[in-house]
């Protein structure tokens, strides 16, 4: 039994610390002598091409996009009342940033809940609005290639 992931060429994925991509398919390259087969996936926003072996695929975090039921959770989150702790930003800062890169869409609508200021609140640093802006892109791009549409 393997416990590979299975991509198709034209599959959206998602790597935890990039987002969204395009898996190409998978190549066979050699590297320092040893051949390895490599999924290729190409994140458009980014314009960077991300070549992972099949072999660390699943540990890497790759997945195939959300379900829908996973997503409807997410958007859940976003409708609750934010949860700031009143901690140091830099400390709020790290847990932010490792749960956008953590990939799950629940973590990441989290932040977008908890950092989201309306025109009545006080305005956001610049490292916030970054972390939300990040948050919200990642967000929306998982949202958009579920549903089929552009972000």
């Amino acid at each position: 039994m393997t416990s590979e992931l299975v991509f198709e060429a034209g599959d959206y994925v998602v790597y935890p610390t990039h987002g969204v991509g395009k898996a190409l398919g998978v190549e066979s390259q050699e590297i320092s002598g040893i051949k390895l087969d490599v999924i290729v996936i190409k994140f458009d926003k980014d314009r960077m091409t991300l070549r992972v072996p099949v072999q660390k695929a699943k540990n890497s975090g790759l997945r195939k996009l959300s379900s829908n039921k996973m997503m409807e959770t997410a958007l859940q989150t976003l409708r609750g009342k934010a949860k700031v702790k009143r901690t140091m930003w830099s400390r709020r800062a790290q847990e932010y940033e490792a749960k956008i890169n953590s990939g799950d869409p629940v973590s990441i609508a989290e932040v977008v809940r908890d950092l989201y200021r309306n025109d009545s609140q006080a305005e956001q640093s610049v490292s916030e609005r970054q972390i939300y802006q990040a948050a919200f892109d990642r967000l929306i791009r998982e949202y958009a290639a579920i549903e089929g549409i552009d972000d």
